[in-house]
C-alpha cells in the first residue's frame, strides 16, 4: 500500500497551450469555472443564467456583445420557476438573439425537486451529466437545492465540493444561482452572498447583480482573469417576451466611501437569524477581534444589537425596504442626570475579549 502523495517537479506540470485564460463565454465565465451568480431578490439573475445558457449552447453574443468561445449543450435545474415560465423566458431570449427556439440544446431537470445534500439525488445529478455530457450545468437557485445551514462552513463545504467533483470528473462549467444579502450595498458584491464565506471564495467565475432604482449593473469576478469593469443591464422587449440587454456605462451614483467597522459588524449580523459567536464573527467581518468588540459595544450602546447566550444578533431584523439606523446616532445620556451627554459606559473596556458566546 503506497502511504504518501503523489508528487511532481514543477517543470514537468503540463502546459497550457491555450493561454493563461481559457474562456466559455468570453469576459463573463472562464471554461469549466464553477461559481456563483449573485444578487437580491428581483434583480434578474434567471434571466441571465439563461442568457448564458442559451449563448453557450447556440453560440450566439452572451447579451448581444460577449462571444461564447466553446459551445454544447446545456443542462438546467430552475427549482423555482414553471417549466412554462423557463420556456418563455428562452423564447424570449433566442428572438433576442435571433437564434432557432426549436433545435436549442438545453436539456431541463423537470423533477420536482433536487437535494444536493441528500447522497441519492447526488447520485441522481452525476447519472444525469454523464449520460448528457453538458457543457454548462446551471442549477438556480442555491437555497432550493439542499436543507443544510448556509451560514455554517462545515454544512456548506461538502456541498460545494460535490460540485466541483462534477466539474473536474466531467470537464464541464457550473453555475449557481444565489441570493444576496438584502441592504448590504455597502459591503463588496462578493461579501454580500448570503451565508458561508465559503459560496465567495469557492467561485472560479462569479457574477453580482445588484439594483439601484431603476439601474442593474453587473459586475464580474474571476480567479485567473481579469475583471470587466461594471456596465449597466436592462429588461427589454423581444416580442411576447423579455431578455436583458447591455446598456453601456452603470448609471449608479459614486461608490459609496468604504464602511466602517461598526457597519460591517452590523452588516454582517443583518445577514443571519440567529446569535452568532464573536469567532466567528471575526471571521465574517474580517477584523482584529479589538476593533470588533468596540464595535460590538457601540451597537450595544445603541440599542441595536443584543447579546444572547449563543452570542451576538441585530434586536430587530433588518426588513426589505427599511433604511439602517445612521451612524452615528446620539449616545444615551448619563444615568445620574447631570444632562451633560457623557456617553454610557460600554458592558466591557474597549479592546477587551467579547464574551457571551466567543
Amino acid at each position: 500500500m503506497n502511504t504518501t502523495l503523489p508528487v511532481q517537479r514543477a517543470s514537468q506540470l503540463p502546459e497550457d497551450h491555450g493561454g493563461l485564460t481559457s474562456w466559455l463565454v468570453e469576459d463573463l465565465w472562464c471554461d469549466q469555472a464553477v461559481g456563483i451568480l449573485g444578487g437580491e431578490p428581483k434583480c434578474c439573475k434567471s434571466f441571465l443564467a439563461l442568457d448564458l445558457a442559451v449563448s453557450v449552447a447556440s453560440g450566439a453574443l452572451c447579451l448581444r456583445r460577449f462571444r461564447p468561445v466553446l459551445t454544447g449543450p446545456v443542462l438546467l435545474f430552475p427549482a423555482e420557476d414553471a417549466h412554462a415560465v423557463v420556456r418563455q423566458r428562452l423564447l424570449g431570449i433566442c428572438a433576442a438573439a435571433g437564434v432557432n427556439f426549436a433545435s436549442l440544446p438545453v436539456d431541463v431537470i423537470t423533477a420536482p425537486s433536487l437535494r444536493l445534500d441528500l447522497p441519492a439525488d447526488r447520485r441522481r445529478l452525476e447519472r444525469t451529466v454523464s449520460e448528457r455530457r453538458p457543457r454548462l450545468l446551471v442549477l438556480d437557485p442555491l437555497i432550493r437545492l439542499h436543507r443544510i445551514d448556509e451560514n455554517e462552513a462545515s454544512q456548506v463545504a461538502p456541498l460545494l465540493s460535490f460540485l466541483r467533483q462534477l466539474q473536474r470528473q466531467f470537464q464541464l462549467a457550473v453555475l449557481v444561482v444565489h441570493h444576496a444579502r438584502k441592504d448590504a450595498h455597502a459591503t463588496r458584491p462578493g461579501q454580500a452572498l448570503r451565508g458561508s464565506s465559503e459560496l465567495h471564495g469557492w467561485g472560479d467565475s462569479n457574477l453580482y447583480l445588484r439594483r439601484h432604482k431603476q439601474s442593474l449593473t453587473l459586475t464580474t469576478e474571476h480567479r485567473a482573469a481579469p475583471s470587466a469593469d461594471p456596465f449597466a443591464l436592462q429588461l427589454t422587449q423581444h416580442g411576447p417576451a423579455l431578455a436583458l440587454s447591455v446598456l453601456g456605462a452603470p448609471s449608479d451614483p459614486p461608490a459609496a466611501s468604504a464602511p466602517t467597522p461598526v457597519e460591517r459588524v452590523r452588516d454582517a449580523l443583518a445577514g443571519l437569524d440567529r446569535p452568532v459567536p464573536v469567532a466567528q464573527l471575526r471571521q465574517l467581518c474580517a477584523m482584529r477581534t479589538a476593533t470588533l468588540c468596540d464595535s460590538l459595544a457601540q451597537l450595544t450602546r445603541q440599542g441595536l444589537v443584543l447579546r444572547e447566550a449563543g452570542g451576538y444578533q441585530l434586536r430587530l431584523p433588518l426588513v426589505s425596504g427599511a433604511s439602517a439606523p445612521p451612524f452615528p446616532v446620539s449616545h444615551p445620556k448619563d444615568p445620574q442626570g447631570n444632562g451633560n451627554g457623557k456617553p454610557l459606559a460600554p458592558s466591557q473596556p474597549p479592546g477587551a475579549p467579547c464574551s457571551g458566546g466567543g
